[in-house]
């Protein structure tokens, strides 16, 4: 198969994989028949495109031929109802392949969104919510979300066979709901959006053709929410776009030419989005202004980094009055690990060691690489090598990202180990 095929395949899948399965779910009303018809019209591109080239509109080419082997599946098993003939006639005239491709994307968020709020319907468990988001939405595997929740992989499959199910057997329906009714699902439908954005954020460079389109649909989602709940939308809701906008204005910055991790106080900020930043900047003090929750605290603590023209001009004893005021709001290890660095660097790396002991001393960050990673850094600081690289090899026996294995191999070698 040529390479510019296939790549357009894989490429086309990573980027609108969501935004099709969306289209055939509101279409035959069943997720699980809407990836399986998606599936089959990515592997017809497959076969098809090295041959007859690659389409003007891919998208609306594999929208297409969905609905056709929709069509042909339900005539064989004589299920072709004429409710569903009439809707897949009337979607299927609106997705030519001659039609102006912008059409597609004006109706793309409403349909990103009723999908976002099917999944997260108060009636499912808000694992499930997450789980089922990320699969369609996402089309992340169901190893790949059992991974993210730390649990089997046949596990996580059940959990979305019977997430599906209810949906199906409850008649969830497939819009977005009244104003008055979104409070119940907000804080689910928060959280898919910023997962959402993470699986773009977290590419690699040689990923980022693939996930860049999840970064932006993320931040449009967010800002559509904000707009439905308006004139008074929650502070959390703004709190989440500023904290998209802020991580994406300094996307560019964070990894080199190679793929490498760049930390934040080596980034170029002359690359960083100031515009962006701006814009986002309101939208923190927005959100303080309406009473923050834990999004708004992030997104005030990531500001504080993009007010700073030089890594050493950063706020650091602010940063840590906000980590303080997020630790008591979402107590957890891993925010309380950040506030450990927080520390180091408002009080010095031994006051970071001594934070970063009594995290460890509890036990839930034991095979945390980057408790190990944070604590080999402080070592580094105070120039004692010989811990640094101890903790460095120890963060890197539990690493799993590339990128950041090769940056602790680096930094392992900086010590003469």
């Amino acid at each position: 198969m040529p390479v510019d095929a296939a790549a357009a395949v894989e490429a086309l899948y990573h980027s609108d994989w969501g935004r099709i399965v969306a289209t055939l779910i509101r279409q035959l009303g069943d997720f699980d028949l809407a990836e399986e018809f998606a599936q089959e019209a990515f592997a017809a591109a497959l076969d098809q495109w090295p041959v007859s080239g690659i389409p003007e509109y891919p998208r609306a080419w594999i929208v297409q031929t969905a609905q056709h082997k929709a069509i042909d599946r339900f005539r064989r098993q004589s299920l072709f109802t004429d409710r569903i003939q009439n809707q897949l006639a009337y979607e299927r005239a609106s997705t030519t392949l001659q039609q102006d491709p912008e059409f597609a994307d004006r109706e793309i968020p409403d349909e990103r969104l009723r999908l976002i709020f099917t999944c997260c319907h108060p009636a499912l468990a808000e694992e499930a919510q997450v789980a089922l988001t990320l699969r369609t939405l996402c089309g992340l595997e169901t190893d790949e979300i059992a991974r993210a929740f730390v649990v089997p992989t046949a596990t996580m499959a059940q959990r979305l066979v019977r997430a599906k199910r209810k949906i199906r057997d409850a008649r969830i329906p497939y819009v977005v709901p009244e104003t008055s009714e979104m409070a119940a699902r907000l804080d689910a439908v928060l959280t898919v959006i910023y997962l959402v954005f993470n699986e773009g954020y977290a590419a690699t460079r040689g990923e980022r053709l693939m996930r860049t389109d999840l970064c932006a649909e993320a931040i449009r989602l967010g800002g559509l929410i904000r707009t439905l709940m308006a004139p008074d939308p929650p502070a959390e809701a703004t709190g989440l776009l500023a904290l998209m906008l802020l991580h994406d204005a300094r996307r560019e910055a964070r990894v080199n030419a190679v793929g490498d991790i760049v930390v934040l106080e080596e980034q170029d900020r002359r690359l960083w989005n100031r515009s962006q930043i701006a814009d986002a900047l309101p939208l923190v003090a927005e959100a303080f202004r309406r009473g923050p929750g834990p999004y708004s605290v992030q997104a005030a603590i990531v500001a504080e980094h993009c007010r700073a023209e030089r890594a050493e001009d950063t706020n650091w004893r602010e940063i840590l009055r906000l980590y303080d005021i997020l630790q008591a709001m979402q107590p957890s290890p891993v925010v309380a690990l950040n506030r450990a660095v927080a520390v180091a660097m408002a009080e010095g790396p031994r006051a970071g060691l001594a934070a970063i002991d009594q995290i460890a001393a509890a036990d839930e960050l034991a095979n945390f690489h980057l408790l190990h990673a944070a604590r080999a850094d402080l070592f580094r600081r105070l120039g004692n090598a010989a811990e640094a690289a101890d903790h460095y090899r120890r963060a890197l026996a539990m690493v799993t990202n590339e990128s950041e294995r090769r940056y602790l191999e680096r930094r392992l070698r900086e010590t003469g180990s």
